[in-house]
């Protein structure tokens, strides 16, 4: 498992007032960020924020 810091913690949750964030959203913080795509489905997963509308039908 990769290591979830505050600022990825913080940017995930800010990104996601009402709950949710788009996959789309989390390619863009992930590539922001400088980690990989996994730390911010880790992060929404550790704050209860559902990703939404994914390119995969995943979520």
């Amino acid at each position: 498992m990769h290591e979830i810091t505050e600022e990825v913690l913080k940017a995930v949750k800010e990104a996601a007032p009402e709950g949710r964030i788009t996959c789309a959203r989390a390619h863009e913080l992930a590539e922001q960020l400088k980690v990989p795509l996994i730390v911010i489905g880790q992060a929404a997963d550790r704050l209860n924020i559902k990703i939404k509308n994914c390119q995969l039908g995943c979520f």
